[in-house]
């Protein structure tokens, strides 16, 4: 075809054959994303129909990693992140490092140098970012909890994988290469620390320098009233600081875009880019699969069956139970270690990157690149299924211990009595169960209060509206605390309150008020936004642990449509501290309260001042002296 045309003819081919094919697969009840991948073999350099120029496929399919991943850099925060590191550090690595043990351990079975072993290892231990992205899309689990910790995951697999890119030339020769010769160890030592200081040097620049300039620079741009300006400053920011991460930096495409979404999360044009900017992220996105299917080669699985399903084993067993075992060490649940191992059980680019370097630095062969391709492209294929059969699995187990729970005779359920009482005298004020015909599901309730976790404030919550003779429902995922709140008559619905069907049966459709006093800030947040998609009216009350998580709550519940209020606890108790403290040096309650209203209101921060504590009408309000009025009478 014409120089001139080669772009468009393979940009509008590739779109038109995905579409044809992903059709194709959704008609047949599969995932479109199959579809995608055998466009891709269809059209590859290994079928007679080869049309299409692979490398423009490749290059298109990197825009749109870029453009899927400052899309979850919009939704995911650097705050998110820190929320998420003591899970995802330590998971990431160890997984990477039984992972790619058990990869190379098969390379040595078969014949490979430690260096080719290496190259094969480390391609079965890193995931696609892509297929996990979209894979927990698919089960709109992205922006819950789990979906936190598995882009956490990615992003600690990313930076590793700088390393490797770096280390990996240096050390060829050592491991059989016949490319370069080999390197002392203060070069090679030298050559780490360039590339650790790059990194470091490029989080900071986001934190410090992008956090405050990307979104100075949108809200600029949103001044001048043009959606187009608007919608390329967006584009150029996602693709610039990509680029430049890339180039400066050494930082690959995908974490370059992610960063750049999570520094313009900071600003309140957020959503407006969300919405405006990303509209083709999705199709550009599909070339990536399409670029999978090019280079896989059929004749390596009909040549080499039992080696491909040798790794196939290795990505979608082997790292899947690996993932899953730390996640539970660490202290998840079972139901997000096995979301988290699922999503985990494939490979994607970053194992194509280390495959090509292999064979060019002369490690591997181009027969183990191909067996390497291949087994990527079999575990991209079952991912979406298997990570949907899980969540089948998860529904039906929760489902399974909610009816056998609501099952439980009074005298059965007396037996696995919970930690938490609630006085007699409170308990015989509560209005009867019998309003609704099952006993444990209270979608009837109408302007109750919805109190998710039962800890040290949901208790405390728990007792102050029985003894207003308020009725309230409460959610909790802990099965005997459950049971011992029920014998004790009270309503308690067992589940994850940031699944929508859990909050249903709590009747939050039609409640008044939900309170959250979870304290994890990820599931908070879920399961307000979940409430608020049942019910846009209902009030929010949610406990919160910092200043700044404090203020990103607020934002969250209070809307047009309902009110709500985020409570730092830490500051409540400080700010009741306080109040005692004057008390005891002779302020009156109401001088009191006066000085601890000014200071929660202000919202500064603990080594800032207050101004409106320093003026002359705030000086008198607090005087002693008898002239001068009493806030009560002023």
């Amino acid at each position: 075809m014409p120089a001139h045309t080669a772009l468009i003819v393979t940009f509008a081919a590739s779109i038109g054959i995905a579409f044809l094919f992903g059709l194709a697969a959704a008609r047949l009840k599969l995932p479109p994303i199959v579809g995608y991948l055998l466009a891709g073999i269809v059209v590859g350099p290994f079928t007679p129909v080869h049309v299409l120029d692979s490398g423009m496929i490749s290059q298109a399919a990197e825009v749109g990693v870029i453009l899927l991943m400052f899309g979850v850099g919009l939704h995911f925060s650097v705050g998110d992140l820190r929320l998420v590191r003591r899970v995802v550090v330590p998971g990431a690595l160890l997984q990477m490092l039984v992972t790619g043990s058990v990869g190379t351990s098969i390379g040595r079975a078969w014949g490979l140098s430690w260096g080719g072993a290496l190259v094969l290892g480390i391609s079965m231990a890193v995931a696609s970012t892509v297929v996990l992205i979209k894979g927990l899309e698919a089960q709109d689990l992205l922006d819950s909890p789990d979906g936190r910790i598995g882009v956490g995951w990615l992003v600690v697999e990313d930076l590793a994988m700088v390393l490797v890119l770096v280390l990996l030339p240096a050390i060829a020769p050592m491991l059989g290469g016949s490319e370069g010769d080999a390197i002392s160890t203060s070069t090679l030592a030298r050559a780490l620390g360039i590339s650790l200081a790059k990194v470091a040097a490029f989080a900071v620049l986001m934190g410090v320098v992008g956090r405050r300039a990307v979104p100075w620079l949108l809200a600029h741009v949103a001044r001048v009233g043009s959606r187009e300006l608007f919608t390329l400053a967006v584009l150029a920011t996602a693709l610039g600081i990509a680029a430049i991460a890339y180039e400066v930096f050494g930082v690959s495409f995908a974490l370059g875009a992610f960063f750049a979404g999570a520094v313009v999360s900071e600003s309140e044009l957020s959503k407006r880019a969300a919405t405006d900017a990303l509209p083709l992220q999705d199709a550009f996105a599909v070339l990536f699969f399409l670029s999978v299917g090019i280079l896989f080669n059929p004749r390596v699985v009909l040549e080499s069956p039992l080696s491909v399903l040798a790794l196939v084993a290795v990505i979608l067993l082997g790292k899947s139970l690996t993932s899953f075992l730390l996640m539970r060490l660490l202290g998840q649940s079972t139901r997000s270690a096995l979301v988290i191992g699922a999503s985990l059980a494939q490979i994607g680019e970053f194992s194509f990157i280390v495959a090509g370097l292999g064979v060019t630095l002369g490690l591997i062969t181009g027969d183990v690149e191909a067996l390497i391709v291949a087994a990527a492209l079999i575990s991209i294929t079952v991912n979406q299924p298997l990570l949907a059969g899980v969540r089948s699995l998860i529904s039906r187990r929760e489902d399974q211990q909610a009816r056998a729970l609501d099952r439980l005779s009074p005298d059965s359920r007396a037996g696995m009595q919970g930690h938490h009482t609630v006085p007699a005298s409170a308990r015989a004020s509560r209005a009867p169960l019998d309003e609704v015909e099952d006993p444990f599901d209270f979608a009837r309730f109408r302007d109750h209060v919805v109190i998710v976790g039962y800890g040290r404030f949901g208790t405390t919550i728990a007792e102050a509206l029985t003894r207003d003779n308020v009725r309230y429902v409460i959610v909790e995922e802990q099965e005997r605390l459950v049971a011992g709140l029920r014998s004790r008559g009270e309503r308690a619905v067992y589940g994850d309150a940031t699944r929508a069907e859990v909050l249903a049966r709590a009747g939050v459709e039609h409640a008044r008020l939900i309170v959250v006093t979870a304290p994890e800030p990820i599931r908070a947040r879920r399961a307000v936004e979940v409430a608020r998609e049942l019910n846009p009216q209902i009030s929010v009350g949610v406990r919160t642990h910092s200043a700044a998580e404090q203020q990103s709550f607020e934002e969250l519940v209070s809307t047009p449509l309902a009110a709500g209020r985020a409570i730092y606890a830490e500051r409540e108790a400080a700010l009741s501290l306080a109040h005692y403290s004057l008390q005891t040096l002779g302020r009156t309650d109401d001088q009191a309260d006066l000085v601890i209203n000014v200071i929660r209101n202000a919202r500064i921060q603990p080594t800032e001042t207050f101004p409106a504590l320093h003026t002359r009408e705030f000086r008198a309000m607090m005087s002693p002296d008898p002239n001068h009025p009493s806030p009560k009478d002023g």
